[in-house]
């Protein structure tokens, strides 16, 4: 009879905030905790998501007993849609959670493929040789969990994306108790949320932002608007309350705000009623201090209410002089040049403008320092994975760990694609497998790599010029061009001359190729010119020499057909 076993490989999340995605493997089973996407950095061009790299997966789909889900966040549930059609196992994980993956099961007309089962706060789920138990968490999204996971080698405790709330509202807590008495029998191993370890101290509580936001409210004498996450349910809570404390209706402008709303009031997580609720084409029947606005827009996206309001692009709604807006969110790394561009339009339309940094109107969802170090002391691992952070986000999360009490050689930092196997007496690293996130853009998926990119790449920065000319087949001359089109290169009108030398140059070129050799002489062509633009402007561009070979006869007939087309 083989040893006991559990083998743990990230395949996302470990490295990099977002992506999470987590197999635990036994002699049994094979299972998914998370299955999430990554928003694209500006170095993708044009790439609309990155997903994980499910070739291991698919490789022993067979073994695979379910995906378990934290929480509906997109970098847990987002890459759901990509896996799915390929798997035919349950997937687990809370109503709201759950929720959010229908909807996204309907825009991707996955309805056929996906098996959804609920699970509440400390439910338990047998599953072959592992069992996994359920423990409410405090996060930015409603519905989340831990998990507590009984297996072959012993206990393993994942935090998901939690903090822990020392005063929280509604009930929203993360249930130290629960996770102490799972704990009691002795843990293995803690998985556990590293994103906020840099920051000292406590994250404010979800009571003190409400206290915050009464006195923004009781004293605004305009309208108030708020851009927020469209899944913080909590803080949409907070809003509708202030709002009727303070004799305002609430307008929402945003399909995924609404969306969001409806899921969460038919479930009874939301307290709405009808009446504070108005339509963006009642505005004007409402004095400005009146109206609360919820509007999508919080990362700076292009497309969204609020970015469109700063434009003066929105079909419905505008800003006015004296509006306050409420940035009740954080700036997530990578779009704070899109924010503060959206915050200064804003302000050049006289609205106010408040943020994060500025004004304490958002929580972080995620534990800072003495919050994990809390979870480290309640949960008293043998060993410990930081998972959720970039690489310097897991080497001080290993670090808080020694200081609790893990031995140094038992605070483990690896990274997607370094699976680890524990065994009752010790553990085992395992060969790296290839963990390349996919690429997902358009309705390309993973046609899109380093090649591409690099093209996109050199495109974006130094532009594009594009020969075109017809030649005879049999006589060899120029039936028509030289022409010479510069795209994203140089403005064509300002830089006439230039592209009329280098008409010149092709032509020289061609006069110095023998005829018939059409490679040969396109190779030419984009060796003289770019060695040209590099001499007169320092530039680079692609050069793409478009040659047509024709007979005269040919040429006749397509002048024949134009020549009618103008008639």
């Amino acid at each position: 009879m083989s040893e006991p076993q559990l083998t743990v490989c990230p395949l996302g999340g470990l490295g990099e905030i977002g992506l999470n995605c987590m197999l635990l493997s036994t002699a049994e089973s094979l299972v998914i905790i998370d299955c999430g996407l990554l928003f694209p950095d500006d170095a993708l061009f044009g790439v609309d998501i990155a997903i994980p790299r499910f070739d291991h997966i698919l490789s022993q789909k067979d073994r695979l007993k379910a995906i378990f889900l934290t929480h509906g966040h997109e970098d847990h549930i987002g890459a759901l849609p990509w896996l799915l059609p390929y798997v035919d196992v349950p997937v687990y994980g809370s109503q709201f959670t759950l929720g959010l993956v229908e909807n996204k099961v309907r825009e991707h007309n996955l309805e056929g493929y996906v098996d959804l089962r609920e699970v509440k706060a400390y439910d338990r789920v047998d599953l072959g040789d592992m069992a996994f138990n359920f423990f409410p968490v405090c996060h930015s999204i409603i519905d989340g969990f831990g998990l507590g996971i009984e297996t072959p080698v012993g206990r393993v405790v994942h935090t998901g994306d939690f903090k822990i709330d020392r005063d929280p509202l509604d009930g929203q807590a993360t249930d130290l108790k629960a996770f102490k008495e799972f704990s009691e029998q002795g843990v293995t191993l803690l998985f556990s949320d590293s994103t906020n370890v840099e920051q000292e101290g406590f994250a404010l509580t979800e009571r003190e932002i409400k206290g915050s936001m009464r006195s923004l409210f009781e004293d605004a004498e305009g309208r108030i608007l708020v851009t927020l996450f469209s899944s913080h349910i909590q803080r949409m809570q907070e809003i509708f309350d202030l709002a009727e404390e303070t004799g305002r209706k609430v307008g929402i402008s945003g399909k995924s705000l609404a969306r969001n709303i409806d899921l969460a009031r038919d479930m009874g997580k939301l307290r709405v009623p009808s009446r504070n609720i108005i339509e963006t084409d009642e505005l004007p029947d409402y004095r400005d201090d009146e109206i609360v606005l919820l509007v999508t827009g919080s990362q700076g996206e292009s497309l969204a209410s609020l970015s469109r309001l700063s434009t003066g692009e929105h079909r419905q709604l505008n800003i006015k002089e004296g509006d306050l807006v409420l940035m009740s969110s954080r700036f997530i790394p990578g779009n704070t040049k899109a924010i503060t561009k959206v915050i200064n339009r804003l302000y050049k339309l006289g609205a106010e403008v408040l943020y994060e940094k500025a004004q304490g109107i958002h929580a972080s969802g995620h534990a800072h320092k003495e919050e994990l170090r809390t979870m480290l002391e309640t949960v008293k691992p043998k060993y410990f994975i930081p998972v959720h952070g970039e690489y310097r986000h897991l080497i001080k999360h290993s670090r808080l760990a020694v200081e609790t009490g893990v031995a140094p050689e038992r605070a483990l930092v690896i990274e997607d694609g370094e699976p680890v196997t524990f065994l009752l007496h010790g553990i085992r690293f395992e060969e790296n497998i290839p963990v390349q996130c996919t690429l997902v853009d358009g309705k390309g998926v993973g046609d899109v790599g380093q090649t591409v990119l690099k093209e996109r790449q050199l495109l974006a920065g130094e532009g594009l010029v594009i020969v075109a000319m017809v030649v005879d087949v049999n006589t060899g001359e120029i039936l028509r061009g030289p022409e010479v089109t510069s795209k994203g290169f140089v403005f064509e009108q300002h830089y006439s001359h230039l592209l009329e030398d280098a008409k010149c140059i092709v032509l020289d070129v061609f006069e110095n190729i023998p005829p018939g050799q059409t490679g040969k002489l396109k190779e030419r062509i984009r060796s003289a010119l770019r060695r040209f633009f590099r001499k007169v402007l320092g530039r680079d561009p692609v050069v793409i020499p478009l040659v047509i070979s024709l007979t005269g006869n040919e040429q006749k007939d397509q002048d024949s057909k134009c020549d009618r087309c103008e008639l």
